[in-house]
């Protein structure tokens, strides 16, 4: 909260209660235009252009001479060698639209919209974008890539391209807004490698991984950066490709390089095993200050659970409580003690800023500005935390609830209803 902000008057006799959540903005189109040509007018105008002069030194040039070492540097290093397990998984996914019905709007979260290196053999499909994937499963005749829901949606058919630049038709099994994943699915004829899933649980911060995909498209397909693990988990807006927010995704933030076009490609472990889905990138904050570094991946564990429910069922049916909430740490101090009544020894915890309709917690008997501090035995630290307890359980299930209401603990039990469209087409809807 900005210090103005702290002490808010009365409206019709209540209080009313200020957040301030980040909006993060994600980049999509070309990067590096402006390193290609600074470099060209460097060589044009700079050194070769020179009117100074030296003097070259008289003498002998025997002495000028050099020679290739041989090298003491192999590809044995841990990366290289999780690198190579993995790499033949990697595939770019290229997204074909008609013609008559293409557009000129970006995509996001990486997804390169300017790529003209595949296209398809029927004259009236171009591609309108690309991304990535990963193949994870083969099972008889069909083998199965995980990627972005962006990287696919608005398609008119889908083309993939394996690591060794065999071209396949890929059709679609399942997509999930919410989460920004999608299954496609392939011939497996060609296919001669699959991923593994590691534990996303398990990762730890300064832990070193890889970003492989397609950066720019398939021309620069398999590309691999290095970085480390920023933080296991961050909490972000998901917008999809008209710029509408989708909702919350807990995410793991790497400062690996993700580039437009590595969308839906893996973010690796040491040991070769995908511990994430590379989806998007922070270029800078609510308030315009550019950054660098700050990619996102969507956790394994996360990933395996939606696509399993993708292949089986084609969709995703979630819980919901039916809330608008905001976590505590965007409440200022001084409006926790005179809105919330909260006891300062509540630190964590999600306010409850509305009641939706429908709305199982509303119906349980929560109402706005109730703070929820457990769930489910679980302590709920953040939007984050009550998303993954929410999403252990199924609709029609009923979970305890503890919350704080003027100062006061209380409990309750609230039956789970499925999540609507309302509820998803809002960020902070649960």
């Amino acid at each position: 909260m900005d210090n103005n902000q702290q002490n808010q008057p009365k409206k019709n006799g209540r209080f009313t209660l200020w957040w301030k959540v980040a909006v993060v903005a994600l980049i999509a189109g070309l990067i590096g235009g402006g390193l290609a040509y600074g470099a060209g007018y460097l060589i044009n105008n700079g050194y070769a252009g020179s009117t100074s002069s030296t003097s070259v030194p008289k003498g002998s040039s025997k002495a000028g001479g050099t020679k290739v070492n041989q090298s003491k540097v192999t590809g044995t290093s841990q990366s290289t060698k999780a690198f190579n397990t993995v790499k033949a998984s990697v595939v770019s996914v290229v997204n074909l639209t008609n013609q008559s019905s293409s557009t000129d709007g970006l995509g996001i979260y990486g997804a390169n919209t300017n790529s003209s290196s595949s296209s398809s053999s029927n004259s009236s499909l171009q591609a309108q974008s690309e991304g990535s994937g990963v193949i994870y499963k083969k099972d008889g005749n069909t083998a199965y890539i995980v990627t972005n829901n962006h990287v696919v949606s608005g398609s008119s058919a889908l083309e993939v391209i394996l690591s060794n630049g065999k071209k396949l038709d890929a059709s679609i099994v399942g997509t999930d807004a919410t989460t920004d994943l999608a299954v496609i699915k392939i011939n497996s004829s060609q296919v001669t490698t699959v991923a593994s899933f590691g534990n996303s649980n398990e990762i730890e911060a300064g832990q070193d991984v890889l970003a492989i995909g397609s950066p720019l498209g398939s021309e620069y397909a398999t590309s691999v950066t290095k970085g480390i693990i920023s933080a296991k988990k961050r909490t972000v807006q998901v917008q999809d490709n008209s710029g509408n927010t989708t909702g919350n995704a807990t995410v793991i933030q790497t400062d690996a390089a993700i580039n437009p076009g590595n969308s839906g490609g893996p973010l690796v472990n040491m040991a070769g095993q995908v511990v994430g889905i590379n989806s998007m990138k922070l270029s800078s904050d609510d308030e315009g200050t550019d950054v660098e570094g700050m990619g996102f991946s969507i956790p394994s564990n996360e990933v395996v659970s939606v696509i399993n429910q993708l292949v089986k069922n084609g969709k995703i049916t979630r819980p919901a409580l039916g809330i608008e909430l905001v976590g505590l740490d965007n409440i200022s101090a001084s409006q926790q003690k005179s809105v919330l009544k909260l006891p300062t020894s509540v630190t964590k915890g999600v306010v409850i800023m509305k009641i939706l309709s429908p709305s199982s917690a509303g119906n349980a008997g929560l109402k706005k500005y109730d703070v929820i501090t457990e769930m489910d035995g679980t302590k709920i630290t953040s939007e984050a935390t009550l998303k993954d307890v929410l999403y252990k359980h199924k609709v029609g299930d009923t979970v305890s609830v503890k919350y704080y209401r003027d100062g006061q603990l209380k409990t309750g039990s609230i039956k789970l209803s499925e999540s609507t469209s309302a509820l998803d087409s809002d960020s902070s809807s649960e």
